[in-house]
């Protein structure tokens, strides 16, 4: 062993994340390249996920045109999404090719928070949006006084204190009892007891996807049954409603695709659900869906294209700049 509390095996060097401490966690020592590419990586998409999702949200909070409740519905989702490339994506990138915790206890239940509480927001946004496409497809006429932009913020308000309380429930343990998680020093470790993961599947993803699928499925055929009655006064409106609840969908279905790998890897693993490289990765596929978002947004809506070009020209500082038209060229 070296002055530096390293020993040496024939391919790489093994390392102490705290030398001076005999509880200390190992590192595998990899080549200096290989940091470089995966930190180069991981910085980028986190800048990346940050800067989209900032865009999504100074558009929505700006032109006064997007002030609508489906816009106030995405806001939430892209603060969501916001939280998780500014904290979680940085800090699970480096969980996940540095095996030691650096950052302290404290911050080790602050994180487990966070990561719990944005991506259960996520989801309960997305089950929000679902049923607000559902009401707007399904009673477009009765749509305006169903559905405001004040119980929309109510919606969204349940649904972050609800988060916060599910995310309190589920991590008890691990922030109450951090000595449960590891005996060496340099660990962050998620403890949960195997009854509580079923309880997490059911609340987290069975129960939201068999509603979101089901709300989905009937929007289908509604639309379907509209574009074969249809007149061509309501053209123009039932085409943007389906287009919105295309896009949404296919919004659903990428966050749906990234959750799924990680509830199967929990089954397998059982409580063993903190360290493991498995469920590391499984964390950073679910830290990746908060970039694909904004691009779907991209793709899809040309009302983000158009107030992105006018952010990103600076025009927004212009007078009476929150009026401009996002949809005269919409198609």
């Amino acid at each position: 062993m070296s002055i530096w509390g390293a020993t040496h095996t024939d391919n790489e060097s093994v390392q102490f994340c705290f030398p001076n401490n005999n509880l200390s966690c190992t590192r595998n020592l990899k080549p200096g390249a290989e940091y470089i590419f995966v930190y180069i990586f991981i910085s980028t998409i986190s800048v990346f996920t940050v800067f989209l999702n900032l865009l999504v949200i100074i558009s929505i909070a700006h032109f006064k045109e997007l002030h609508t409740p489906t816009n106030v519905l995405i806001f939430s989702l892209a603060v969501a999404d916001l939280i998780v490339g500014l904290i979680l994506t940085p800090v699970q990138g480096i969980r996940l090719i540095e095996p030691c915790w650096y950052f302290g206890e404290i911050f080790c239940s602050i994180f487990l928070i966070l990561f719990c509480v944005a991506v259960t927001a996520s989801l309960g946004n997305l089950i929000i949006i679902s049923v607000d496409r559902y009401i707007a497809v399904n009673d477009p006429l009765r749509y305006p006084a169903r559905v405001n932009i004040n119980r929309a913020v109510l919606s969204i308000v349940v649904n972050w204190v609800f988060s916060c309380m599910y995310s309190f429930f589920i991590l008890y343990e691990s922030i109450a009892y951090p000595e449960k998680n590891d005996t060496y020093v340099g660990k962050c470790m998620l403890f949960i007891k195997f009854g509580y993961i079923i309880t997490d599947i059911i609340v987290i993803l069975v129960t939201p996807c068999c509603i979101i699928m089901s709300l989905y499925m009937k929007i289908c055929l509604i639309a379907k049954h509209q574009a074969e009655h249809i007149n061509s006064l309501s053209d123009k409106k039932a085409k943007s409603e389906k287009k919105a609840a295309r896009t949404l969908g296919i919004v659903v279905m990428v966050y749906l695709l990234c959750w799924i790998p990680y509830y199967i890897a929990s089954l397998m693993l059982g409580q063993d659900t903190g360290d493991t490289l498995v469920i590391n990765i499984m964390y950073w596929i679910l830290c990746m869906n908060s970039c694909f978002n904004p691009l779907i947004y991209a793709m899809f809506y040309r009302w983000f294209r158009i107030s992105a070009k006018y952010i990103l020209t600076l025009k927004i500082f212009e007078p009476s700049s929150e009026y401009f038209n996002l949809f005269m060229q919409e198609k």
